[in-house]
Order: C-alpha cells, then sequence, then structure tokens
C-alpha cells in the first residue's frame, strides 16, 4: 500500500486513476494543477507522484523540476500523448522514473498503469533500503573519537574511498586497521560488491599463491578440486592484504605482476583471468626498514604504498578513550541486554593511566569485561580487573605522557600543560619553556591549538 498523489487538470482521467489504484489498496489525493500538486505534497507524505505532461499554466514536467529540488528522493511517473525522445530525456533528466503514453480520446490501459506504477515503487522500495544500508554501514565502519587524529583519518578517507587507487594502512596490531579498510570499502562505489580479506600472516608459504589466485583440479597432490581465489573472489569489489609485510618474496612477484597486469592465472591452468579489484594493504611493520633488510620487495612497496594511511597507537589518543569506552558500552549493552550507564570518573581515570599496549582492541575487552561484571549503573574500578595490566608511571599519567609516544605529541601536551599552569599566559608559559613568544605561536599554529 502506498500514498500516492494524482495530479491532472481532466477530472475523468483523475477519477479512472484514483479508482483503478485506489481497488489496488493504494491511499490516493487528486490535485487538478502544478501548483496545487507541490502545495499538497509539501504539506503531506507521497511515496509516488502521478501527473500528465501537458497541463495549463505548469506543465507536469515543471512540477516535476520543482518538486525533485525540494526532495532528490520523490517517485514521479508522467503520462503523456504527445512523447518524444527528446521529451524523455528531458524527464529522465529531471529525474522522472516513467512515463505511460494515453491516447487523447481514450485515455490509457488501466493494466498498464498498474503495472507501471508497481515496478516504480519496487525501485523506489530498493533505492530506500539501499540508503538506510548505507547508512547503517555509515555507522558501523565509524572510526570512533575525537581528536584531531582521528578527523584527519576519518577526512582522509572521506576523499580517498571513491578512488580506485591503492591504500596502505599501518599502525601497531590492535588500532582498527581492519575497521579503516571495511570503512572505505563501505564509502566507495564497490560497496555493493564484496569485499573480502586474506591474512598473509595466517597462511602456510605453500598455500598462499592458491589462496590468492586459486588452482585448478589436479594442479598439485591434494588439489582434489578447482578452487576460487581471493582475486578472483573479490572481483569488482575490494581485497584487503592483511598483514602484507608477512608475505614470502617468491608470492610478492606474483602479486606485483597481477598488480601491473590486472590478469591472474591460476596454479595448473593457462587462461589469464581479468580481475577489477581495489587493493587495501595493511601492516604492523615498517615496510621500509624490511626493504633495506631485503624482506620486501622495493618495487612492490612503491606500487602498494600510493596513499599511506598511519592508524596512531592509543596512547597517543588518549583524549578518545572516554568516548571509546562509552561506545563500546552500548555495543556490549545491546548485545546482552545489559543498562550500563556510564563510568564512573575514578574507573576512567584508571584507563586513562593505562598504557594499553594492546591498543583499541584491548580496550573493547576491558570495557566488554567491565559491562559483564556491572550489568547495571556506571562501572567502577573493580569492574575493571585492570590490576594485572601495565601502566603507565603516575607523572606520565597526569601530564598524558605515555611510553613510545612521538616526540611530536609529547611537546603539544607539555605546552598544552604549561599554558594552563600560566593560567593562559603566553609570556610566562614561553619563558618556562625556554622559548620565544614567536616560537609558541608557531607551534600552537603547527598543531592546529585554538587560543585556551
Amino acid at each position: 500500500m502506498a500514498e500516492i498523489l494524482v495530479v491532472d487538470d481532466e477530472s475523468l482521467i483523475r477519477d479512472l486513476i484514483t479508482t483503478s489504484l485506489g481497488r489496488l489498496g493504494h491511499k490516493l489525493k487528486a490535485c487538478k494543477s502544478g501548483p496545487e500538486a507541490l502545495e499538497a505534497y509539501e504539506n503531506g507524505r507521497f511515496d509516488l507522484v502521478i501527473s500528465d505532461f501537458k497541463m495549463p499554466g505548469m506543465t507536469g514536467l515543471e512540477m516535476a523540476e520543482k518538486l525533485i529540488a525540494s526532495d532528490p528522493s520523490a517517485l514521479i511517473i508522467l503520462m503523456t500523448a504527445y512523447g518524444t525522445i527528446e521529451t524523455a530525456v528531458k524527464a529522465m533528466k529531471v529525474g522522472v522514473q516513467d512515463f505511460i503514453e494515453k491516447d487523447v480520446e481514450k485515455g490509457f490501459r488501466v493494466e498498464m498503469l498498474e503495472h507501471t506504477v508497481s515496478q516504480v515503487l519496487q525501485i523506489g522500495s530498493l533505492k530506500s533500503e539501499n540508503r538506510r544500508l548505507r547508512e547503517t554501514l555509515g555507522e558501523r565502519y565509524k572510526f570512533v573519537g575525537s581528536s584531531s587524529v582521528v578527523d584527519g583519518l576519518m577526512k582522509t578517507i572521506e576523499e580517498v574511498a571513491s578512488s580506485n587507487s591503492t591504500v596502505m594502512i599501518s599502525g601497531e596490531s590492535g588500532t582498527g586497521k581492519e575497521l579503516l579498510a571495511q570503512a572505505i570499502h563501505a564509502k566507495s562505489r564497490r560497496s555493493n560488491l564484496p569485499f573480502v580479506k586474506i591474512n598473509c600472516a595466517a597462511i602456510p608459504e605453500s598455500l598462499i599463491e592458491s589462496e590468492l589466485f586459486g588452482h585448478e583440479k589436479g594442479a598439485y597432490t591434494g588439489a582434489i578440486k578447482t578452487r576460487i581465489g581471493k582475486f578472483e573472489l573479490a572481483n569488482g569489489g575490494t581485497l584487503l592484504l592483511d598483514e602484507i609485510g608477512e608475505m614470502p618474496l617468491y608470492a610478492q612477484s606474483k602479486l606485483l605482476r597481477v598488480l601491473q597486469e590486472r590478469e591472474i592465472t591460476k596454479i595448473g591452468g593457462s587462461d589469464e583471468i581479468a580481475i577489477d579489484v581495489r587493493i587495501v594493504c595493511s601492516t604492523n611493520r615498517n615496510l621500509q626498514e624490511e626493504v633495506k633488510k631485503g624482506t620486501f620487495r622495493e618495487d612492490l612497496y612503491y606500487r602498494l604504498n600510493v596513499i599511506p594511511l598511519e592508524v596512531p597507537p592509543l596512547r597517543e589518543r588518549m583524549a578518545d578513550i572516554e568516548m571509546l569506552a562509552q561506545h563500546f558500552i552500548g555495543k556490549y549493552n545491546k548485545e546482552n541486554g545489559f543498562t550500563v550507564t556510564g563510568i564512573k570518573p575514578e574507573a576512567l581515570t584508571r584507563l586513562k593511566s593505562h598504557a594499553w599496549p594492546g591498543n583499541v582492541r584491548e580496550l573493547e575487552n576491558v570495557v566488554q569485561r567491565a559491562v559483564v561484571f556491572a550489568k547495571a549503573g556506571e562501572i567502577s574500578v573493580e569492574h575493571l580487573r585492570l590490576d594485572g595490566g601495565q601502566k603507565a608511571p603516575p607523572g606520565e599519567a597526569a601530564a598524558g605522557l605515555m611510553p613510545g609516544m612521538s616526540v611530536a605529541e609529547a611537546e603539544r601536551i607539555l605546552i598544552i600543560k604549561t599554558l594552563e599552569a600560566c593560567g593562559d599566559n603566553r609570556t610566562k608559559a614561553a619563558e618556562l619553556l625556554n622559548i620565544s613568544i614567536r616560537t609558541l605561536r608557531n607551534k600552537l599554529h603547527e598543531y592546529k591549538l585554538q587560543d585556551p
């Protein structure tokens, strides 16, 4: 059942449409002009508009153009006895979904009207479902955080997702590299096509070529049937080469050829199979160092490192811990039917004093465990069970400094803390830091720190 707006200056046609579609269970409203229909659409909710093309004052096409400008998702069918290719092209450019031809004297066939309405409503339903799924994917693959680092990552993802360029994601284990890869796929034009992952570190050297490219039956001992490789499975979509730094050298050379030729050949096969795959790689190794050691091909490194994305460890984005914790509380409340409302201040301080060697994955595990133990109310220190975990030295925790933090991030935190201690007096802060006012001003600009 749909709510349909009918627009025609002839009462006979209006009555015919409302009667025939009303029998199918649709709710209908009739208007006799374009301006009247625009007003009705603005004040109501309609799933479909059926309008005559030639009407006095405002044509159906003019009405459709105005309606779609205000609501790009509007579904419109035009009826015309003067259909031409030029008219159809103009209507399709505006966004009209379909046409119904009508005879000047006899009108149109009711069964044709009903069939066209059914088709257009189905298309509209599919489009709505697709929009909903995209919004769901956007939330699912959202990289949670409020720090400038996270903002920068998400901005980069928005910029690169629509391209076909290869992306290299680097970062420590547990930082969310796979989540970023999924976000890139979800926001790309390939989002309705496969996202396939292969963990290069988890596959024995003897099998990695078969996993990537597939094999024919009888290609080697144990190949009892033909196997489709990950490249072929991902055709049209995205392939994540997880932990690419673990791939053996002989497989690297074969991967390089595939990236250059855009073709694969199965083990034991002779046919070349064309593939269209967007490559995303992830690694927790420094591949430049691996190139120097001779364990990673330099030509492959430059082929893969087109768009580099570096995911910082959690100790460099401590400001995100509270938001991440709340996110995981909501997630595990929903999964288990619990009603944990938040986290107590002393428990949050305890989370911020931990060094998080396992990064976001470790934090998620800790919060999941705390939600299970708390079940309701606020999470306390006792629920965290972090006593045996690695802690940052008290002085460093208080200042936000953590072992392994970059010098730039440490300098940024030092400037913020010094300004706070000096009551935001830049002259005094510069003296304590033993730098000039101009240097302090430049540092504030460099680290994008607003005036406190």
